[in-house]
């Protein structure tokens, strides 16, 4: 491995959570000389050749100075920080990383429980998706203390562009409103390429004309010409959690009496979308949602 420029990495780290996401990660931070011990709910055979799998959360705690969460909500968060035994294991000066999208008054609720305990939770989530975290250009959005977020930005740096963003909880605040205008950008541009198809279009003239123009975005920069366009639609970020994310941002800008009119109608169309396709489907799917909700075809 080639020196490392700056602080250095923490030898081992903890980190719980090692499916779509977490994988691509932790190979990431081996490939980088950082050594992982591991866990997950389901078993991980895989990855043994990268990381110290460990049966229970709370092991992985032990005796290293991080430890990253990558799980799917607060609820899954709280399932393993207070009911798995992680928060009893953590000692003092431990810093927790949660880098998934949690909700961010109950992220900061967290934060003081761990915080009785010595130790500091800060969070981290990402945007990039599976491409991002297999690149390392995931953009992580990080709330915490200036010195504690100063000493982990080498370690996250491995992983992706590292913003500090505020104090806790403000990192998922921005993941959740970040991921409000994704969610919009996809359904107003994909009604727009739509339409465009149905007049008599070249979605893929479409796409090179509008990513030269004002209308790009990232659904039409990454998700149409990825994921859309080759009919794969696996971005590998599940529509439900698209949705978990834009109610988060809502709840938001709601207790904030920020208007909403926008943001309110994006996740009731988001969520028609989630229960017509069904709980497996990847978030680009809401194209083809759109395209069986078209009234000219019946379909």
């Amino acid at each position: 491995m080639a020196e490392q420029d700056g602080p250095a990495l923490p030898g081992t780290i903890g980190f719980v959570g090692l499916g779509r996401m977490g994988e691509p990660m932790v190979r990431r931070l081996a490939a980088a000389g950082v050594t992982v011990r591991g866990h997950d709910a389901l078993p991980r055979p895989a990855l043994a050749d990268v990381v110290t799998l460990v049966d229970k959360a709370a092991d992985v705690a032990d005796g290293v100075p991080v430890v990253i969460l990558m799980l799917p909500d607060s609820n899954v968060v709280d399932a393993v920080v207070r009911d798995a035994g992680l928060l009893d294991a953590l000692a003092p000066g431990t810093v927790l990383v949660d880098m998934g999208s949690s909700e961010p008054l109950r992220t900061r609720s967290l934060a003081e429980e761990v915080a009785s305990r010595g130790a500091v939770l800060v969070d981290a989530p990402v945007s990039g998706g599976v491409t991002g975290a297999t690149a390392g250009t995931m953009t992580i959005m990080v709330g915490g203390p200036d010195d504690t977020v100063a000493a982990l930005t080498p370690l996250l740096a491995v992983l992706g562009r590292v913003r500090h963003v505020g104090g806790v909880g403000a990192g998922h605040a921005l993941k959740a409103l970040n991921n409000m205008m994704s969610a919009a950008h996809l359904l107003a541009s994909s009604e727009a390429l739509l339409a465009g198809q149905r007049f008599g279009l070249d979605p893929a003239v479409m796409l090179d004309a509008v990513n030269g123009s004002s209308g790009r975005s990232g659904s039409t920069e990454n998700k149409w010409p990825n994921f859309v366009l080759p009919g794969t639609f696996d971005s590998g970020f599940a529509l439900t959690l698209m949705l978990k994310d834009i109610r988060i941002a809502l709840g938001l800008a709601e207790a904030t009496g920020t208007p909403s009119a926008l943001s309110a109608r994006t996740v009731e169309l988001w969520a028609e979308a989630a229960a017509a396709l069904g709980p497996d489907a990847d978030h680009t799917e809401i194209v083809r949602w759109l395209r069986r909700t078209d009234p000219s075809t019946g379909e």
